[in-house]
């Protein structure tokens, strides 16, 4: 496993200055997610720490050591954008890939042989990569980042525009690499439960860093848990909203009311209980934290 510091980076292209001063570090065996907005500067930062970009300020360490050769052979990359050549078969893509790493013939053909097993692969190794599902591309590309068996693995929007059920054999690949692999690794998403997985979150906006912290202590404070009532009557309801002073919204037939902590849930639906024909308790979430520290930021 190994760890990985950020320490004062900075990227202009040209006027526009697209990461601002950032600075973060993530510790041997971690899972750590960097969220943020289109733009942000999410990729900008992967690819520097990639080495694919250069002409940047502040450094990028990787168990203290900045050289750039030994970065590349401890990293590995799965971008948001496939990268392998579309005429080339699957097993012809890898084992060219894996030839840069691997210079022994039956090694390489030991570590294909794995990655094969391991992303279920087989039935499709002899297809052109170009003629493969969303899913199916996925997969290559992520025997792609692992052939060099790295210890840093960074991920960037891996589930996007896949279906269900390949997003979960996906997310039980990252699970098992972490686990059991002993992985460290950094994953940006749009899909915010995806962040609730992970060990600490970051949150990016214009290039600026927001808030660091864990899961629980984004949501603790920076969401919030609602009730949603259907009552017998919406009149009544209403009436009794009103005197006890709580704000809500109504949605089709359901009230909405945003409350503070468990007891306070507890506390209102005991006051409503004769009234309430039906409700349900919203435990807040990663989407409640990501939209009100980038509301925030933008209001």
């Amino acid at each position: 496993m190994i760890s990985l510091d950020i320490l004062h980076l900075s990227k202009r292209y040209k006027d526009i200055l697209a990461i601002n001063d950032i600075s973060f570090s993530i510790n041997k065996g971690d899972f750590y997610a960097f969220l943020g907005p289109n733009g942000a500067g999410k990729s900008t930062t992967i690819k520097i720490i990639a080495k694919l970009l250069s002409d940047y300020e502040g450094s990028v360490t990787l168990d203290n050591n900045s050289n750039d050769d030994f970065i590349r052979s401890k990293i590995g990359v799965v971008f948001q954008d496939n990268v392998l050549d579309g005429l080339l078969t699957v097993k012809e893509n890898l084992l060219y890939r894996g030839a840069l790493y691997i210079k022994d013939k039956k090694k390489l053909i030991e570590r294909y042989e794995e990655l094969k097993e391991y992303l279920h692969f087989a039935d499709f190794e002899n297809q052109k990569f170009k003629t493969l599902s969303g899913g199916q591309k996925r997969r290559v590309e992520i025997a792609r980042a692992l052939f060099s068996n790295p210890e840093l693995l960074i991920l960037d929007e891996p589930t996007t525009g896949l279906d269900p059920e390949t997003r979960r054999f996906v997310w039980e690949c990252i699970n098992d690499l972490k686990i059991n692999k002993g992985l460290t690794i950094l994953l940006t998403t749009h899909y915010m439960e995806e962040a609730s997985n992970c060990d600490v979150v970051t949150i990016i906006n214009k290039g600026q860093i927001i808030v660091t912290g864990t899961p629980s202590e984004l949501k603790h404070k920076y969401s919030f848990d609602r009730i949603k009532i259907v009552p017998f009557e919406e009149n009544e309801l209403e009436k009794a909203l009103k005197e006890l002073g709580l704000s809500f919204k109504k949605v089709v037939d359901e009230y909405i009311i945003v409350v503070n902590s468990t007891q306070e849930t507890i506390t209102v639906i005991k006051q409503l209980e004769l009234l309430i024909k039906q409700f349900e308790v919203i435990k807040g979430n990663m989407d409640d934290v990501f939209l009100n520290v980038i509301g925030e930021i933008n209001d």
